[in-house]
């Protein structure tokens, strides 16, 4: 008889570190790239968020699982993100707006989790050596074929190269009339004619359309391998370009050619995200993939055309090489973290772009103005 000590799933590192831990959620293996996220809240919301597509999680914060999870929550219909790492095993939900425990919600979504693990150690090994990749398994009776699950790690490609928006992008074009969560009605729905936008989706999350919606949006969802004239054809007063997962250079490749014909006809630009990384790229600048990323709802980014000092929710292991900007191209925003650049605008034009996430899900308020920042290109440009 198994002891109930006895360690029922293990995070296997490419360079053969093993740690083992108690499973949760879905049994099985999985092979991912691992990063650490340090947020305090929104652990649903980051497996949900389309942009970890290819990714564990290791969570920082140890309390999760304190306020269950709820559908009014989910970025995206599913998790997406591979699996979660934390320090305690999932507390019990205490949260009024719960309607089932992290666990029993990981195991119906087919989402492999492990407890018990000293996060601080992996969170520093990741920070030092890089982002690795691993293989996760959960296996209730504590067998693990551990050279099998090292072969594993060593043998995933990893991002680089990988196209990943394809793959969580929306099947066909809807609209969306949601706007932000309020007190007390909750989520309500936009009435009346607004600002026509089309958004491109590389993977986007569901609050980010709602911010749009609020700002006064009619907002239009295209799939990321929408063309310029399936863009134009809805006649937009603006266009959105979303947040999503992978290397950009891989989605550039169809992504770039449509985003520059939409250029030429001077229509207002917003990019979040993977969205901010096409945008450059189209503009003629370059990415690179870094070391761990920027994973959290606590970064630091300066507006640098106004001195002020925004914290912010970040998800990115790419990021726009800021000496490749071309002449014309303004860097507005960069980390205080480690200077990476964190957003662009053009000069002479209503297009502009950001790493970070203003829609606050989870994280800080502090960005919020950037959605009327485009909605007043919109109003400027319709009083033209």
């Amino acid at each position: 008889m198994q002891s109930q000590n006895a360690p029922t799933a293990c995070l296997v590192l490419a360079d053969g570190t093993i740690f083992y831990g108690k499973g949760f959620g879905a049994t099985g293996d999985t092979v991912a790239e691992l990063v650490f996220n340090t947020s305090m809240t929104g652990y649903q919301e980051i497996m949900t968020d389309p942009s970890y597509a290819g990714q564990i999680v290791t969570f920082t914060f140890p309390h999760i699982g304190n306020t269950g999870v709820t559908p009014e929550d989910d970025e995206t219909g599913a998790p997406v993100a591979a699996g979660m790492v934390v320090k305690w095993d999932p507390t019990a939900p205490s949260n009024w707006r719960a309607t089932q425990n992290l666990q029993d919600w990981m195991k119906a979504k087919g989402r492999i989790g492990i407890g018990g693990i000293d996060t601080r150690r992996l969170t520093r090994a990741i920070r030092q050596q890089g982002a690795p990749h691993v293989a996760l398994s959960f296996n209730p009776e504590g067998k693990f074929d551990i050279e099998a699950l090292i072969a594993k790690a060593r043998g995933w490609q990893g991002l680089v190269g990988l196209d990943l928006a394809k793959d969580v992008t929306c099947a066909q074009s809807y609209a969306w009339d949601e706007q932000r969560w309020a007190w007390p009605e909750g989520y309500t729905r936009r009435e009346g004619p607004g600002f026509k936008v089309v958004a491109v989706d590389y993977g986007a999350k569901r609050n980010i359309l709602r911010c749009l919606a609020s700002s006064g949006c009619e907002v239009i969802v295209l799939p990321a391998t929408a063309t310029a004239e399936e863009v134009l054809a809805h006649n937009p007063e603006g266009v959105f370009l979303s947040n999503g997962p992978g290397d950009p250079a891989a989605t550039g490749t169809y992504a770039v050619p449509m985003i520059q014909d939409v250029l030429k006809r001077d229509l207002p630009i917003f990019g979040i995200c993977l969205g901010h990384q096409m945008l450059a790229l189209a503009l003629g600048a370059q990415t690179v993939k870094m070391g761990h990323g920027h994973h959290g709802a606590n970064h630091p980014v300066k507006d640098v055309t106004t001195g002020k000092v925004e914290i912010t929710s970040m998800n990115h292991g790419f990021t726009v090489d800021a000496q490749t900007l071309p002449e014309g191209v303004i860097e507005t925003h960069v980390s205080l973290f480690d200077g990476t650049n964190c957003g662009i605008a053009l000069a002479d034009k209503p297009v502009f772009s950001v790493q970070h996430h203003p829609e606050a899900s989870p994280g800080p308020q502090d960005s919020f103005y950037l959605f009327e920042k485009f909605a007043e290109a919109m109003r400027a440009r319709r009083a033209a």
